[in-house]
């Protein structure tokens, strides 16, 4: 893989249900791990020290929920001070947030879609800048999925493409939202994929989602990962090159087999992907002719 990747390989998001059974973890099963840091800031006790022996044995991605950069609330310095002490603490390779916005006068515990215009990109973007700077590093935000476009006078595309350039931050690629919202706002989701700048991408996320209706997917990280979206991965592998990947499971969390199986077969696509090792017939050949 490219080496400007903050991370390499399949990883899997780490929650605290599988501190255990993850403890004795083949040491290949898995390359990186991605917590979301609000859940683990300020740990202590227990846990705090099984996620220090996870943090000490693997490469460490955060991605935050609470950031909240398309809201008109202000940034939350507080949070902001912890995730960066969280990243120094832990030596975490890289932080990503979602575009969209969970707050207004509170939080409202749900990912809202941020209007596609160019005031609302200029505006995020800024937000976005404020926040590298106070990291002292370029973040990474996620390709979200949204079910209405309210105020729509831009393409998802484009708009998502101004803010990542205005604010000159990297790219978490979501391959499932992307399959999401192709089937919910009928566009090609290989045509999507093949605009994203791919120099911008840090790593991406692929993972499951729930069928409401024939025309509505709805993205719960709940279910395993179908045909259709490991194929838009693939399809990312083979346009992009190969991406480190991480496997989203955040409830209804499957028999550990069954979630490494997943892992695994990332990995297998990655593969794929990679050149073949020059053949070493010709050396065999040459170590002969001079003995």
């Amino acid at each position: 893989m490219n080496k400007h990747y903050p991370v390499n390989g399949a990883g899997l998001g780490l929650r605290r249900s599988l501190l255990e059974p993850l403890r004795d973890l083949d040491a290949d099963a898995v390359d990186f791990m991605e917590v979301a840091p609000e859940n683990w800031i300020g740990l202590g006790g227990r846990l705090g020290k099984q996620f220090r022996a996870y943090t000490e044995r693997y490469p460490f991605v955060c991605h935050g929920l609470s950031l909240s950069i398309g809201s008109a609330d202000p940034l939350d310095w507080s949070l902001l001070a912890d995730i960066r002490d969280f990243i120094r603490e832990h030596n975490i390779r890289c932080f990503s947030e979602h575009l969209s916005y969970c707050s207004d006068h509170g939080h409202l515990y749900d990912l809202m879609p941020i209007p596609f215009t160019e005031e609302a990109a200029r505006y995020t973007a800024d937000r976005i800048c404020q926040v590298q700077d106070f990291l002292g590093q370029r973040i990474a935000l996620e390709n979200v999925s949204y079910y209405a476009a309210p105020q729509q006078q831009m393409r998802e595309i484009d708009f998502l493409n101004a803010v990542l350039e205005e604010s000159d931050c990297l790219l978490l690629l979501d391959v499932n939202n992307i399959h999401v919202n192709s089937v919910n706002h009928r566009y090609d989701p290989v045509e999507f994929l093949h605009a994203l700048p791919g120099h911008r991408i840090a790593y991406a996320h692929v993972a499951g989602h729930f069928n409401e209706a024939e025309d509505l997917l709805v993205d719960t990280h709940g279910s395993a990962v179908i045909d259709p979206v490991w194929a838009l991965l693939d399809e990312a592998y083979r346009h992009f090159g190969v991406l480190p990947t991480l496997l989203e499971r955040d409830f209804n969390i499957p028999p550990l087999v069954e979630l490494l199986a997943e892992v695994s077969h990332i990995q297998t696509l990655q593969q794929a992907h990679l050149p073949s090792p020059p053949s070493r017939r010709g050396d065999t050949f040459a170590g002969l002719m001079r003995r």
